[in-house]
C-alpha cells in the first residue's frame, strides 16, 4: 500500500480553479519534487495534502487514513504529516531550545540526533531573533521533526538562501530521508537540485499535472516545451537546421524539435558534421556556452572546451541519434 494517496483533488479559489482533479500516489521513502511556474498550484497542493486547506473535491490518504481538512477538524493538520512553509514561522523572544521543547515528543537521545542532523546543536542557547534565515529554517525543521512525522512536505526549501546555507539544507534534507526514514515531497524551482535529488518529478501548470516521470525522462523526453524549459536550456530547431543535424532521419514538422545544448558536440570535420559560425562564447567556469549560427539560425552549445573563439568556424554534430519532439 502507498504511504500517500492523493485522489481526484480539486480546489477552487474564488473563480479560479487552483487545483484540477489531481491524483498521484507516493510510496514510503520515495522522493518527489513538485515543479511548475508561479501560480501553477504547487503550494495549494501541499497545503491540501497537509490538511491545511479543504479541497472541494477528492481526498488525501496517509497510510490508508483520510486526511481531514480544516472544515472537519478544529486544529488543522495531520499528526503523520509535517509541512514547512516558505515562511517557517518561529516566535521571537524565545531561545531556540525553548521553541523546540514546546513541540518535542522525543526522548533526549533521539532529539539530540535531530539537532545534529539539522546542524543546530550550536544554536540551542541563542535567541530566535539572532539567527539568520537559513538557521531559522533549520530550527523550524527540527521542531517539525520532533513530532515524528511519516511524511515531510517542504515548500521551496532552497529559496532565498546563500550558497553556504543552501548547501547545508540540502545535506539536512538528504540526511532526514536516510537517517530518520522520513518520506519527503519538495516544491522547488531549482532544476539542478530537483534532478539530482528526486526519484520522481511531478510538473504542474494551471492547477493540473502535465507530466509525472523520472528526472531522466523529464529532462530528455519532456512532454512539451513548458516542461523542457523548467529543467534547463534547450534549442528549438527549424526545418533546415534539423535536416542538417539529422540527415539520415525523417523529420516530422507537425511538432517542435528540441535538443539540449550539451547534446551537440564540437568535433573535427567529417562527413557527418555541420559547419557553423561562432557568434559568441560565454565562460561559466567549468563549462562554456557557445552561440553558433547555421544559415542564420542560432543554436547554443554547452562544452568544456575553452579554446573556441568568436568569429571562427567550427564543426558540430548531435550526440543523440534522433531529435526530441514536443507539442
Amino acid at each position: 500500500m502507498s504511504l500517500l494517496k492523493v485522489e481526484n483533488i480539486s480546489y477552487y479559489n474564488g473563480n479560479a480553479n487552483a487545483l484540477n482533479n489531481i491524483s498521484f500516489n507516493q510510496n514510503s521513502f520515495e522522493k518527489i519534487v513538485i515543479a511548475g511556474e508561479t501560480g501553477s498550484g504547487k503550494t495549494t497542493l501541499l497545503q491540501c495534502i497537509a490538511g491545511l486547506l479543504q479541497p472541494q473535491k477528492g481526498n488525501v490518504f496517509i497510510n490508508g487514513e483520510r486526511v481531514l481538512g480544516p472544515l472537519e477538524k478544529l486544529l488543522p493538520g495531520h499528526k503523520q504529516i509535517a509541512y514547512l512553509s516558505q515562511h517557517f514561522e518561529l516566535r521571537f523572544n524565545y531561545k531556540v531550545y525553548e521553541q523546540l521543547e514546546m513541540y518535542n515528543q522525543l526522548d533526549e537521545k533521539y532529539a539530540e540526533n535531530i539537532y545534529r542532523i539539522c546542524h543546530i546543536e550550536h544554536l540551542l542557547k541563542r535567541r530566535v531573533e539572532e539567527l539568520s534565515g537559513g538557521e531559522r529554517q533549520r530550527v523550524a525543521l527540527a521542531r517539525l521533526l520532533g513530532t515524528k512525522p511519516k511524511l515531510l512536505l517542504l515548500d521551496e526549501p532552497y529559496s532565498n538562501l546563500d550558497a553556504a546555507h543552501k548547501k547545508t539544507i540540502k545535506q539536512v534534507i538528504e540526511d532526514i530521508s536516510k537517517a530518520l526514514a522520513i518520506t519527503c515531497i519538495i516544491v522547488s524551482h531549482d532544476a539542478a537540485d530537483s534532478l539530482s535529488w528526486a526519484d520522481r518529478i511531478i510538473i504542474m501548470k494551471d492547477g493540473s499535472i502535465i507530466q509525472d516521470a523520472s528526472p531522466k525522462e523529464i529532462y530528455y523526453t519532456p512532454f512539451n516545451e513548458y516542461c523542457a524549459g523548467l529543467f534547463g536550456d534547450y534549442n528549438l530547431l527549424n526545418e533546415i537546421t534539423a535536416g542538417y543535424l539529422f540527415p539520415n532521419v525523417d523529420i516530422f514538422f507537425d511538432k517542435k524539435i528540441l535538443i539540449r545544448p550539451e547534446q551537440i558536440a564540437i568535433t573535427e570535420n567529417n562527413i557527418s558534421t555541420v559547419k557553423c559560425l561562432v557568434n559568441n562564447v560565454s565562460f561559466h567556469g567549468s563549462f562554456c556556452v557557445i552561440e553558433v549560427s547555421i544559415n542564420n539560425h542560432h543554436l547554443f552549445i554547452k562544452t568544456n572546451r575553452t579554446d573556441i573563439i568568436a568569429g571562427n568556424s567550427i564543426y558540430i554534430q548531435p550526440t543523440i541519434k534522433t531529435p526530441i519532439y514536443v507539442p
